[in-house]
This record gives C-alpha cells, sequence and structure tokens, in this order.
C-alpha cells in the first residue's frame, strides 16, 4: 500500500549559544478510503444521484468527486468540483443548509459501475473523504413479441405483469425508446384497457387498427421502469384488397414500396377490354386504308368512273381479308381468358405506364 501525508519540517540551528529544537509529528496514512462505503445501484440509460455529507465547518470549503480510492490524486482527477458545478453528464449540487453535496450521473452505462470517492478539501489538514460503491446493471429479461394487425380492424394487445404491480397502474405507451414515449391510453380513445388481476396481465384493444399505428410499444406496471416488469411489443399494420371474385391480397406498406401491385381482374372485364382492343385495331387500320386510297385519287390525273370502281372492289377486297371472322374472334376471346399469365403481364405494362 502507498501513503500520503507530507509536513514541511522546519528547524532553526544559533550559531552562539544553545541550539534550539522543535519536535514535528509526522503522521502518515494508507491512500485509501473508506470503512464505510455506500453502495449506489442503478440501470443503463437511467440517472442517479451521488449524496455526499460533510460538517458544518466546512460550508464554503471546495467539494469534488473523483473515480477509484486513492486520496492523493482525487483532487486532480476530480469529475467534477462544486466551482465547475456541471461537466458532461455529471452535475454537482451543494446544499449548504443540510450539509450535503449531491452528484446527479446522466445516461448511465455500464462502464461507470465502480468506486467513487466524495471529497471536501481543507486547507491546514488533509481532506474528508467518503466513498461510494455505484453498480449499474444492464437491463435484462425483457418480454418481447411481434404482432401484426390490419387496418380497419380491432386487434388486442395482451401485457403480463408481476402479481406484486396488482394495484398499480398500467400503462402502454408507444415510442423508440421506453424512456421517451406516449401513453397511448390516455392520448387516444381508440386504446381501451381492461386489467385482469386473477391472471396478472392486462390488455388493450386498440378498437379500429390505422395504418400510423405501427410502431414500438411498451407495457407498463410500474412508474420506475423496473426491468423485467414490462413487455416490448413490435406492432406491424396491414393493408387488406378485397377484389371482384371475392379474393383478397395483403401487403404491408413496407411491401408495397418499390413493387408492382398486381390484382386479380374478373373475366368478364377482360373479355371486354379484349374486344376493345380489337375494335381499336380495326378502326386504325380502315383508316389508314382510307387515307390511302384518297391520296391515290387526289395524285391521278387519269381515271373513270372504270378505275373508281375497281378501287372500291378492291378495298373491300382488302377489308374482307382483314377482319376476323365470328369463331376466329370467339377463339381470341377464350385464349384471353385462358391464359392467366396475359391479364397480369397486361396490368404490368399498365402500372409501369
Amino acid at each position: 500500500s502507498s501513503f500520503c501525508g507530507c509536513w514541511e519540517i522546519l528547524v532553526w540551528v544559533t550559531r552562539t549559544g544553545t541550539d534550539i529544537y522543535t519536535e514535528v509529528k509526522l503522521k502518515l496514512v494508507q491512500d485509501s478510503c473508506c470503512d464505510t462505503v455506500t453502495k449506489v445501484q442503478s440501470y443503463e440509460g437511467y440517472s442517479e444521484s451521488v449524496s455526499c455529507t460533510y460538517e458544518s465547518q466546512y460550508q464554503n470549503n471546495l467539494k469534488y468527486i473523483c473515480r477509484g480510492n486513492q486520496p492523493s490524486t482525487c483532487l486532480q482527477q476530480a469529475l467534477i468540483t462544486s466551482d465547475t458545478k456541471q461537466n458532461g453528464r455529471f452535475k454537482l449540487d451543494d446544499d449548504k443548509v443540510l450539509g450535503k453535496f449531491t452528484v446527479n450521473i446522466n445516461s448511465l452505462v455500464k462502464s461507470d459501475s465502480g468506486s467513487y470517492l466524495c471529497g471536501v478539501q481543507r486547507n491546514s489538514d488533509l481532506d474528508v473523504f467518503s466513498a461510494v460503491e455505484l453498480k449499474v446493471k444492464e437491463w435484462c429479461c425483457v418480454k418481447s413479441t411481434q404482432i401484426n394487425g390490419t387496418v380497419g380492424h380491432p386487434l388486442t394487445l395482451q401485457c403480463p405483469y408481476p402479481p406484486q404491480h396488482r394495484d398499480n397502474r398500467k400503462f402502454l405507451c408507444k415510442g423508440d425508446h421506453r424512456n421517451k414515449c406516449t401513453d397511448m391510453v390516455t392520448s387516444q380513445s381508440r386504446f381501451v384497457i381492461e386489467d385482469n388481476a386473477s391472471s396478472s396481465s392486462f390488455s388493450v384493444m386498440i378498437t379500429k387498427m390505422q395504418a400510423d399505428d405501427a410502431g414500438t410499444y411498451w407495457c407498463r406496471s410500474d412508474s420506475q421502469w423496473s426491468p423485467g416488469n414490462y413487455t416490448k411489443i413490435q406492432l406491424s399494420v396491414v393493408f387488406q384488397q378485397h377484389t371482384g371474385n371475392g379474393s383478397s391480397t395483403v401487403k404491408t406498406p413496407a411491401q408495397i414500396s418499390g413493387q408492382y401491385v398486381v390484382y386479380t381482374v374478373p373475366a368478364v372485364l377482360l373479355v371486354l377490354i379484349c374486344v376493345l382492343v380489337l375494335i381499336v385495331y380495326k378502326c386504325k387500320h380502315q383508316k389508314a386504308k382510307g387515307n390511302k386510297a384518297l391520296m391515290n385519287r387526289n395524285t391521278s390525273k387519269t381515271g373513270g368512273l372504270q378505275e373508281v370502281m375497281g378501287a372500291a372492289e378492291n378495298g373491300v377486297r382488302q377489308q374482307q381479308t382483314t377482319s376476323l371472322t365470328i369463331p376466329q374472334l370467339t377463339d381470341f376471346i377464350l385464349s384471353c381468358v385462358q391464359y392467366s399469365t396475359l391479364q397480369k403481364n397486361f396490368f404490368k405494362v399498365l402500372l409501369a405506364f
């Protein structure tokens, strides 16, 4: 063990007469502290306060706190002093009336665990210290679950709790972090809570799901967020698409984004679409033929009734060769209905435009 305690020794010696001697007592103390240790326990992410008492005669003396257990270097390695009052996650408040200064540590992490010394500076003697042992626990035993709900439909969330929390107020809050979330039961009338003390659980029914209900929820049965006393629920919301033939396709918002959406189209609608395509095709074909015949008549310098009649007869023959018979049209429509691949590709083309 190392020791501390430095004293000046002054010796006066006279040249004549009797020498003068001064007795000096050198006090060595072990460089560690203390017989009594205050133990403090907390959890990751929490804020915790460490209180250090002192005697009334030291009201105006400098106060400080450091890590470790070596008084000799504590002031030099102080995390915060009463002169600075604020240093990052550390804040010091001195209550001179009560004879106590308090150091608050925010956003605790596991590495904050360890020994601390509270120090009060004394000008003519060794500083006064008190020891604190801080233990920061990680969150454990958290119950986590994933649930899917459908827009427009009700959904019930189940939240167990310890039997000793039977008389506590129950919460369901929404947010990415348990310390920063919104109590949904008090803020949303669609959220209805029911406590079942016999099974040590409570349920929350969402009467009508909405798309923005998706997210992270926390079941809570105590105000301190003790570990193991809450349930984390990851809720996904899906959409239900009804179709004409009674079938349905369900897609989540994330799945719909960036993908083709394929709808089931009734056969009657497909037949009408096929007929419409044929009519448009024939109209365009006839118009093209008519335009060609008109150009031929305007550019011709000679001609007679015989040429006109011949052109008309020729046009009729061409029209007949491009027309579809009733059986052919029927076969084409049946082919459209028979192959479902055609309807999928057709709608993909429409969506691409």
